[in-house]
């Protein structure tokens, strides 16, 4: 993901509406959809309040469709798409692509003597390896650098970022509305025609992330732990940086085949929100991004995770400040039980209202902070129920984790009362008007909500969900999904002089 920028907030007279019935049937009024013959869906909303138009482009595709020994490809591509076109970010794009071309050439050859391992010539290996170093100085002094981000800043583009989760990839920001046709002809070139310039110095880049987000990070390291421990087999296992040795050995056709085997335009969806015509929208759409050649959709099996038949733990050296994170297996979103998931969570962690933060944060002072995150590290196939807690000084991950697991049998043993129940519902409808409040975030749900549920209007119709949601059906989820044999557990120490860094676990399963 790019650095990010401030949001531009907008707060809509449609948040007026008397009742979520009302809303819906307001949106409805305003949202126009069209999809084009290639397959790709377009959702718009027209909100005349001030001259500004937010454009989200919705990828289903994410780090679970990274190829086995290529973690991390996805978040690569995204990278990618802001290297320009063949005519923005280069200043001779024919010698350019020569150029690129010759330092695969080199690169295969280097390759090739590698694979030999033992019998490899060293000094050929050296050789080469210079060989492809200036070759690909050659390739990057054909670029303007950052060309495609100046265009968009210099015509009034905002908040331009791009980010690569397990489940998608999206691509953001916002322009003035009389740009709106300069954004259909740059987010659809970027797509049609992708040139992948400075490939194996944004590789650099992406490697340089991972040392920032995971190696550095003694809670990223202990989240990477939980996953690779928790899943023996799917791909949710695997962060979206993906793997050290993965990233240092992309090349750039192996970029190029996950473009065409995944950026197929009926897995695209865009979601337009603020000061455009609908009409005007399907015309610009029709004449830039309708010149995305239809391609099949790519297979969507993914390797099933078995059922897990006992608790596993991990443990983490880090000198730093200690942290316990413990997850749950669940089944994925379209599940019966997941409104009364959500309800759940929100009984739990709450902010300063749950259950968690009340134990052990305020009355207790035992943790520094603590929650849990109902749907982790995604929701389109089974993930987990995650629980988080940073130990404040004098209190141990483990005394944390034991009075964890006793706010986790008080949600199985007594049931929440109607009051909590209603405070709960009430503030999680509070929360869809709050993703409304903005063009940015309205653009961002319209498509989430399209992709991952088939229609938008799940976005309201949700909370009937919740509002069916009983203190039986709070009671039956967590007895059904918080159970010991389902559970990982991960946690950091700081290791003894003595101790390997693996790190020894206690008798009774907590950290030493």
């Amino acid at each position: 993901m790019r650095p990010r920028f401030a949001l531009f907030w907008l707060v809509p007279a449609l948040l007026a509406a008397q009742s979520l019935a009302d809303l819906q049937k307001a949106f409805e009024k305003k949202v126009t959809e069209f999809t084009l013959p290639n397959g790709l869906h377009f959702i718009v909303i027209e909100r005349h309040d001030a001259p500004v138009i937010s454009f989200h482009t919705y990828l289903n595709v994410g780090s679970v469709d990274d190829p086995g020994g290529q973690t991390g490809l996805a978040h690569m591509f995204e990278h990618m798409a802001f290297k320009g076109t063949p005519t923005i970010g280069t200043k001779n794009w024919v010698a350019e692509k020569q150029a690129m071309a010759a330092v695969e050439q080199v690169y295969d050859r280097l390759e090739a003597e590698r694979s030999r391992g033992a019998r490899a010539d060293t000094k050929r290996v050296a050789a080469i390896q210079a060989e492809l170093t200036a070759a690909m100085e050659k390739a990057d002094s054909l670029v303007e650098e950052n060309e495609y981000d100046r265009v968009v800043e210099s015509n009034g583009g905002l908040d331009m970022n791009a980010g690569t989760g397990e489940d998608s990839t999206n691509y953001y920001y916002s322009f003035p509305a009389n740009r709106i046709e300069l954004w259909f002809l740059l987010e659809s070139e970027r797509f049609l025609n992708p040139v992948f310039r400075e490939f194996y110095k944004e590789r650099d880049v992406v490697r340089e992330e991972r040392r920032m987000r995971v190696e550095s990070s003694s809670q990223g390291k202990l989240v990477e732990a939980m996953l690779a421990t928790a899943y023996a087999a799917h791909p949710y296992r695997n962060m979206p940086g993906g793997w050290a040795g993965d990233i240092e050995h992309f090349r750039r056709p192996d970029a190029e085949k996950f473009y065409k085997q995944y950026y197929v335009p009926a897995d695209m969806t865009i979601g337009i929100a603020g000061d455009v015509s609908a009409a005007e929208a399907k015309r610009l759409a029709e004449k830039y991004f309708g010149r995305l050649p239809a391609r099949p959709l790519p297979a969507r099996y993914r390797t099933e995770e078995p059922v897990q038949e006992g608790e596993k733990r991990v443990a983490v050296a880090s000198p730093a400040q200690p942290f316990l994170a413990i997850a749950y297996k669940r089944p994925d979103r379209h599940s019966p039980d997941d409104a009364a998931i959500a309800v759940l969570d929100a009984i739990l962690s709450d902010g300063r209202t749950g259950l968690i933060y009340k134990d052990m944060v305020r009355d207790k002072q035992m943790a520094l902070g603590a929650g849990s995150q109902p749907e982790f590290p995604g929701g389109k196939y089974p993930s987990l129920f995650l629980f988080f807690v940073a130990p404040s000084t004098g209190h141990s991950v483990e005394e944390n984790e034991k009075e964890l697991y006793q706010i986790i049998e008080q949600v199985k043993t007594t049931k929440t009362d109607e009051q909590t129940l209603t405070r709960i519902k009430t503030k999680l409808r509070a929360d869809l008007i709050r993703k409304l409040a903005s063009n940015t975030g309205l653009a961002v749900e319209l498509c989430s909500y399209y992709v991952n549920y088939g229609d938008w209007r799940k976005l309201f119709t949700e909370l009937d969900e919740y509002n069916k949601v009983t203190a039986e059906d709070v009671q039956r989820a967590a007895k059904s999904y918080l159970v010991p044999e389902h559970r990982t557990v991960a946690y950091t120490f700081v290791p003894a002089p003595s101790e390997t860094p693996s790190g020894t676990p206690s008798e009774n399963g907590g950290a030493k």
